[in-house]
């Protein structure tokens, strides 16, 4: 007879779920537990990393999610990963993020998705991470989403005094073109992505 691992399998479902987090409903119905259970099951395990010094993470509680987080005591190995010449380089998604919302700016994350025509979460997460991005208000109607914008990061990332230095775009498709945008654009700045 096995026995369930469920400390092992709630720790899979938080590092799968990342910075979303999960619920304690979320989590119960994954596992087919009760949340009262899921409870117990969390609490043994945030115990089970604050007792154990040689453990690097920890569980928090976030807007009734919860969230595999790293330890603070960490931080100063954590910003040199982040400061780390070999972590500056952005992946094409992120590019392409990047350049949409420089130039759509203040854009929702939907209106993002719909002219890249795939999920755009993770980029968006990885530019407001390297401050290049950032919340910038938030949209009217149903849902309130966030508007994303550039910062003053991005300018000086790109040796730019005004975001009306951008290289002009030509006059076609809204949707159409979106990897003209960001080639365009990351062309015109190639030398300071490179250094």
């Amino acid at each position: 007879m096995n026995i369930i691992n469920w400390n092992g399998i709630i720790e899979s479902l938080l590092f799968a779920a990342g910075d979303e987090g999960l619920s304690l409903k979320q989590i119960a119905e994954a596992i087919e537990v009760d949340e009262y259970k899921v409870q117990e099951i969390i609490q043994e395990l945030s115990e089970e990393y604050e007792k154990n010094d040689s453990r690097g993470i920890k569980i928090v509680q976030l807007a009734g999610t919860f969230q595999l987080a790293t330890k603070k005591k960490h931080s100063t190995y954590l910003k040199k990963l982040v400061d780390s010449p070999n972590t500056t380089t952005l992946s094409q998604a992120a590019l392409e993020t990047l350049a949409i919302i420089a130039y759509k700016q203040p854009i929702t994350r939907i209106e993002i998705e719909e002219i890249r025509g795939v999920k755009s979460e993770r980029p968006i997460q990885t530019l407001v991470a390297k401050v290049l991005i950032k919340e910038v208000g938030r949209a009217e109607g149903s849902g309130r989403a966030y508007l994303y914008g550039t910062t003053k990061e991005f300018l000086d990332y790109f040796g730019l005094r005004s975001i009306k230095e951008l290289p002009p775009l030509p006059e076609k498709g809204e949707d159409e073109y979106v990897q003209e945008e960001a080639d365009l654009f990351f062309d015109h700045f190639k030398d300071s992505l490179d250094s």
